[in-house]
Parts: C-alpha cells; sequence; structure tokens
C-alpha cells in the first residue's frame, strides 16, 4: 500500500460526464471530482469511467490530460454516448440535476487490468448514481471486491433524483468502510434501512450494523461532522466571500477526508482542512478550480 515515498493510489469509479451549466459547460460526475482533488491533495487521482466515440468523449479525455490525470481505464465505448447532465442554479448556487440515461458511463467495462488497479488501490469512491445501470453496477462491486482489506472503501451516497434504492444503499455499505452524505440524504438513507431517532442515533446504528470505519455527515451551512462510533468531530464551515456555486464540494470534501484518513491524522484536523477545501470549491465556479497553495501539500 502507499507510503510517503509513493503517492496513495486514489481512484474514482463511476460516472464522468459534462455538466452543461448556464455559463458553458464543465467537467463533472463525482467520481471524477474526486480523483481531481485527491491529487491536487497529494494523492495519485485515478478516473475509472467510459466516455462515448464521440466529439464530447474526445474532449473529456482530452481535458483529463490537460489536468494531468491518469485516464488509462477511461473506457470508450461505441454504442453510447458521453454521459451529460442538464445543471441549472437556483438563487443561491444550489444546482438541479437533470442526468441523461443510457449514456456510456452506464456501460464501464470490467478486465483483468482493472481488478489489477482495485489490489493496489489505497482509496477508492464510488456513489449510487452508477448503480443505476447492470452493467456497471457489477463493474464497481467486482472492483470492490478486488480491493486489499485496507483499502478505504468510500462510499458517497449522492443521491440523485430517483437513481437510487434500499437494495443498492443496503449492497454498497456492506462494501464500504467510509460513508459520506449530507443531511438530507441521512433523512433519506435512515427511512429507507428503518433506523429512526436523532442524529446520532443514525449515525450510530448505521456504523454498528455496517461495521463502518467512519461517517462523515455534510450540513451545508451549518458545518460538518465525523463520526467513528468512539470519536465524534463537529467543524463549522471555513467562511468565503462568496459561493460562486456548490457543484463538487462535497467530491473534494470526500477526497481530503480519504488522504487525511491515509496519513492517519486526527478527526479534528482532517475535519478543518476538508471544511477548508469544500468552502474553496464553493467560491470557485464549476466543480475542478485549482487548489491554493495553502491547501496544498509541500512537495
Amino acid at each position: 500500500m502507499g507510503n510517503s515515498e509513493q503517492k496513495f493510489i486514489m481512484v474514482g469509479l463511476g460516472e464522468i460526464l459534462w455538466d452543461m451549466l448556464p455559463e458553458g459547460k464543465q467537467l463533472g460526475g463525482a467520481p471524477a471530482n474526486f480523483a481531481y482533488h485527491a491529487q491536487a491533495l497529494g494523492g495519485k487521482g485515478i478516473i475509472v469511467s467510459c466516455v462515448g466515440d464521440d466529439e464530447l468523449g474526445r474532449q473529456i479525455l482530452s481535458r483529463l490530460d490537460e489536468m494531468n490525470i491518469d485516464r488509462q481505464h477511461v473506457a470508450v465505448d461505441k454504442e453510447h454516448p458521453t454521459g451529460t447532465v442538464t445543471v441549472q442554479l437556483d438563487n443561491v448556487g444550489k444546482p438541479d440535476f437533470t442526468i441523461h440515461e443510457n449514456v456510456a458511463w452506464d456501460y464501464i467495462p470490467s478486465n483483468p487490468e482493472l481488478l489489477s488497479l482495485a489490489a493496489e488501490t489505497d482509496a477508492v469512491c464510488f456513489g449510487s448514481l452508477c448503480q443505476r445501470s447492470t452493467v456497471s453496477q457489477k463493474t464497481v462491486r467486482n472492483f470492490l471486491t478486488a480491493t486489499q482489506p485496507d483499502c478505504i472503501r468510500l462510499f458517497d451516497i449522492n443521491i440523485r433524483q430517483a437513481f437510487y434504492s434500499k437494495d443498492v444503499v443496503h449492497s454498497m455499505l456492506k462494501l464500504s468502510n467510509i460513508l459520506k452524505l449530507n443531511d438530507e440524504e441521512l433523512a433519506i438513507v435512515g427511512g429507507l434501512l428503518g433506523i429512526e431517532g436523532s442524529e446520532t442515533d443514525v449515525l450510530s446504528q448505521l456504523i454498528q450494523r455496517y461495521d463502518l470505519s467512519l461517517i462523515a455527515l455534510t450540513k451545508g451551512a451549518k458545518g460538518s461532522r465525523l463520526y467513528t462510533g468512539s470519536k465524534d468531530s463537529e467543524c463549522n464551515v471555513a467562511p468565503i466571500d462568496r459561493i460562486a456555486d456548490t457543484v463538487g464540494a462535497g467530491d473534494a470534501f470526500s477526497a481530503a477526508i480519504a488522504i487525511g484518513w491515509l496519513q492517519g491524522e486526527e478527526l479534528d484536523k482532517i475535519n478543518a482542512k476538508a471544511s477548508r477545501v469544500a468552502s474553496f470549491v464553493c467560491s470557485q465556479s464549476g466543480a475542478t478550480p485549482p487548489l491554493p497553495d495553502d491547501l496544498i501539500p509541500e512537495k
């Protein structure tokens, strides 16, 4: 596994697409955003996904090259178009997504190279959205099953539209050791799994039921909470001058959590750093802005 000489291998597994924002298109997809921020924070970001054999797909591949992100596990599908999401922002910058179906990332192929990568991976981030198709769902599960026991398997649930179910949430939690979600999603997950009570009750029952190492809960303006069952960290939102949009902030938070956990940092330190990274992303347009020097580790 990774050590201080070698960079941690951090995989974003799932959708890659163009977010069609009002001001133009931006590279998106939570796993792709995770890989970008993992790399910015000192890891080696790798994306496992699929694009179409079309102009939008070629633009994604060249964009990943510009960002210097490993794309050798981004497959090209000749049958299905590159994924797009129509995004509309409300008056406080919160996005409303229309996620188009039957696109390339619904057909991420599984192959021996992918399983070899899984065995070397230090942290992998995946969500529920990519489980909407049987092909990609199978690939995600094969990958997770092929990881080492001490690999971080971070389920960033990312509930979108109707693309989730009790079965998917339950089976993904069984394959995870870290759960990341927001307060709205916590209520949905509690309802799906029949877990009632206070926020702490729900977190505690999730930890016990699924043998999780950590739950990372983001609460918008109310800050964030990291909970292990025995340890608890609450953090206020890091202040920023303005919110441009919140696209990608949760993915940046996940990347910072994963790298802090791999480095064995204290919960409060991990939480504070993740909050600062997520706040910075909120202050910029799009999901993958360059991070400022004070957030990037020393080379």
